[in-house]
């Protein structure tokens, strides 16, 4: 899966002679387009899809899409501030803290600046940070290949079996979009950009943190390159990365009366632990011997599918923020305890895991163009169908 032009790439960007600008190298604006009108269609297909089915069995499309499961949640802090939680007995307690604060944060915005309701509100912040998203990946994409990958990459994460969560009223889009620009600073010298993006990915999910914990990794790195000598800039940026999701775990932690582990608590009562991947085994375990819903299954195929990509990525040398960054978001996924049907949604911002299956499309896709065209169209089904699947029939969280 290695290409040559690959292996060429460092682990961070190199760094500028001092006093000289760092050559900036353009994304090509028109075939981002392209990438970005395809990535659109594939996921204005895939809402289509949801509405569909929708109809079929008498329920609301923007409702569904704008008011299930987590997105409820961000609703009502959205509306009325932290301080709900339902109890369900003492080891079983789901509080709103456990909600990072940037999306229903900005669901509070768009409301109080537009007449749009809450879940309308919520949809359309999720697809505007799906687009932004969109055009991140690409640049990284360019950026360490060329324009036909970058595009591919773009498809292909339009198109993952989960990609429905990018068109509904999810954190997953924000985040998305925080950490591909985050990076593509990163791999372009701008530490205080990279820092800055890192803050917001921290405010918009738990999971938040591997942006920045990609942002140190790649600072330690130029540091040790360089023998310190480095400029403020990156000083800035370290500084900057883990402030977003630091001060949130605090604040909660202040308000629990445990200042470091008062959100870990809130966390264990809504069953998220994390325990190195012993819960996730024991529940693989259970599907091999017994018979569950079709959503547990899959989901362990799709964990299964991005251990063996992460591998792919790793022997490809891609550039180290990337490799730590999707790293730290499976050892997540992976590891914790808890929710299992949702950590193929976890991986949804590791989009550098699809790098591998970009390079491979585009190589299909030279040689072969109509076997390129029936994979595709092959993944289109299969996130169109699964993804009516998870939202109208499954009746599983997200």
């Amino acid at each position: 899966m290695t290409l040559a032009h690959t292996r060429a790439q460092p682990a961070v960007a190199p760094p500028a002679a001092e006093g000289r600008a760092r050559p900036r190298r353009p994304i090509p604006a028109a075939t981002m387009g392209t990438a970005l009108g395809l990535f659109l269609a594939a996921r204005l297909l895939g809402a289509a899809a949801v509405a569909m089915a929708a109809r079929a069995t008498g329920g609301h499309p923007v409702l569904l899409l704008g008011r299930s499961w987590d997105s409820v949640w961000y609703l009502r802090i959205a509306g009325d501030g932290y301080g709900r939680s339902l109890r369900f007995h003492p080891d079983a307690v789901h509080s709103d803290l456990a909600f990072f604060p940037l999306y229903p944060g900005l669901l509070r915005a768009v409301t109080e600046l537009s007449p749009l309701s809450g879940p309308a509100a919520g949809l359309l912040v999720s697809w505007t940070a799906a687009a932004v998203a969109a055009c991140g990946i690409y640049a990284i994409g360019a950026r360490l290949h060329d324009r036909a990958v970058a595009t591919a990459l773009v498809l292909l994460w339009g198109l993952l079996p989960h990609s429905v969560v990018l068109s509904m009223a999810y954190t997953e889009p924000v985040l998305t979009a925080f950490a591909a620009w985050s990076l593509y600073a990163v791999l372009t010298g701008r530490w205080v950009w990279a820092g800055v993006l890192a803050t917001g990915a921290g405010l918009a999910r738990p999971n938040g943190f591997a942006v920045a914990a990609a942002v140190l990794a790649a600072a330690a790195y130029e540091l040790c390159a360089r023998r310190g000598k480095v400029t403020h800039r990156l000083w800035t940026g370290v500084a900057l990365a883990p402030l977003g999701w630091a001060g949130y775990v605090l604040w909660v932690g202040r308000r629990q009366g445990d200042l470091f582990g008062g959100y870990f608590e809130v966390q264990r009562l809504w069953g998220s632990r994390f325990d190195f991947g012993l819960g996730a085994l024991r529940f693989v375990r259970h599907l091999l011997l017994e018979r569950d819903l079709l959503v547990f299954p899959v989901s362990m195929v799709l964990v299964a599918a991005a251990l063996l990509l992460y591998g792919l990525l790793v022997a490809d040398r891609a550039p180290l923020p990337l490799l730590v960054h999707a790293g730290v978001l499976l050892a997540v996924a992976a590891g914790g305890d808890g929710f299992f049907e949702c950590k193929p949604r976890f991986l949804l911002p590791a989009f550098p895991l699809l790098l591998p299956l970009a390079c491979a499309l585009v190589r299909t896709a030279r040689a072969r163009p109509w076997h390129a065209t029936l994979v595709v169209g092959a993944l289109a089904g299969l996130s169109f169908a699964y993804g009516a699947y998870l939202v109208v029939l499954a009746h599983k969280p997200l």
